[in-house]
């Protein structure tokens, strides 16, 4: 069978791990910014500084539901004061607390002239005409000073925030509804390969569901990215070529599994090729080391594995940096820790090996999940971090210390 030589070719030298994510970061571009509704912005990463532009709260208000007195009618109890008025959350307080007299409040509520304490409910009888205080009270509790939270004229987020629940909260008191942040990096994500079935398909001799599109759809959506499924390409170079402009020309990055190996039916580095640039298409990793990264149409281009585990390692390591410094991030990498391996494990040499670990924050140990093949799904779905072993190991025993990739929290560098 006739094979291009584009796709026979082998690289000359495997890059190293760290080789390839500082070719694939430097030319990574942040993408442009774009104003949104402020409950679209979730995981976005904010493009301006926000300053308040009035005191929040913008008035000294209640932090229990009780009564509004004179602190020092209350420094001892008990103590029967007269009851002038009622304040409600959102009502404004009408007439003022002297000597001797209390209003009864509702969390939220504004203060009333004259007083500047709050005895909760629990501490009195709970009447409305006069209210008898039984615990001592000291002068000031629970009561909340105007601008206790937010200050006039002070930033309150930073250009490069990442919108979490807490800041869109905080974006919502100000009133901003519209929100400046940096675009979403839009993933095309396209699997390959004549073995690739639905679903729903039925799964005659020969052929696999398509699970690596749902993992990457999901990892890039995890990330904060818009992923954008564009189905299986079948192992023929025009329709490998059909679906790659197409998937170029709707997102800002396009992601593939499949067909980057060296065999007959490994269409994506020369296609890539005659439609782009080819950066590098091997890696010292295992699992993982058919890799391809390039360019077509001026969107980068990841081509990832076919095998599960190799592709979500590939995404992992590589993509996700990639979307983040897209998406204007300045932390990029997952924590890592040093912790006392709680197995025997034994490495390829001369690659970088990445077991899939569990790992203990309590004790400070991790173990493997079992059975580190690279087509053993459910090895991911165990693993709540990576142990990295260097290229120069290749053995290493129960209590040996071991580098851990925490892939259960954010990105902290």
């Amino acid at each position: 069978m006739a094979v291009s030589a584009s796709s026979a070719r082998t690289a000359g030298r495997s890059l190293s791990v760290d080789e390839a994510l500082e070719r694939i970061l430097a030319r990574v571009r942040e993408l442009p910014t774009e104003r949104v509704a402020l409950l679209d912005t979730l995981g976005a990463t904010l493009a301006e500084d926000i300053v308040a532009d009035r005191d929040v709260p913008p008035f000294r208000n209640s932090a229990m539901d009780g009564y509004a007195v004179r602190g020092a009618d209350v420094a001892t109890a008990p103590v029967t004061l007269r009851v002038t008025g009622d304040i409600a959350a959102g009502a404004s307080p009408t007439g003022s607390v002297g000597a001797g007299e209390a209003m009864r409040i509702m969390t939220g509520a504004p203060m009333p002239n004259g007083a500047d304490t709050v005895v909760r409910v629990e501490d009195t009888d709970n009447r409305t005409d006069t209210v008898t205080v039984t615990a001592a009270t000291t002068p000031g509790t629970s009561v909340r000073a105007a601008g206790e939270d937010l200050t006039s004229g002070e930033t309150i987020l930073q250009r490069r925030t990442l919108l979490r629940p807490a800041e869109i909260g905080v974006l919502a008191t100000l009133g901003h509804k519209l929100v400046t942040v940096v675009q979403r990096p839009r993933v095309a994500v396209l699997s390959t390969g004549d073995e690739l079935v639905e679903l729903d398909q039925e799964l005659t001799p020969g052929r696999i569901r398509d699970a690596n599109r749902y993992s990457l759809v999901s990892a890039a959506r995890a990330v904060g990215a818009t992923p954008v499924p564009f189905g299986i390409a079948r192992d023929n170079a025009d329709d490998l070529r059909r679906a790659l402009r197409d998937a170029a020309s709707q997102a800002d990055v396009v992601v593939t599994s499949g067909g980057v190996s060296v065999g007959d039916h490994d269409h994506v580095k020369p296609v890539v090729d005659e439609l782009g640039s080819m950066d590098f298409w091997s890696i010292a990793i295992r699992p993982g080391r058919p890799l391809a990264f390039g360019e077509i149409d001026g969107k980068l281009i990841f081509g990832l594995p076919g095998n599960p585990v190799s592709a979500l390692l590939g995404f992992e390591l590589f993509v996700r940096p990639a979307l983040l410094k897209m998406a204007g991030r300045t932390l990029l990498h997952r924590p890592r820790v040093t912790a006392t391996l709680d197995d025997t494990l034994d490495t390829p040499p001369g690659l970088r090996f990445f077991a899939r670990g569990v790992y203990d924050p309590g004790t400070g140990t991790v173990r493997t999940t079992g059975p580190q093949g690279s087509g053993i799904l459910r090895s991911m779905a165990l693993a709540n971090s990576f142990i990295e072993v260097p290229e120069t190991v290749q053995h290493l025993d129960r209590g040996a210390a071991v580098t851990v990739i925490r892939t259960d929290l954010p990105e902290d560098h």
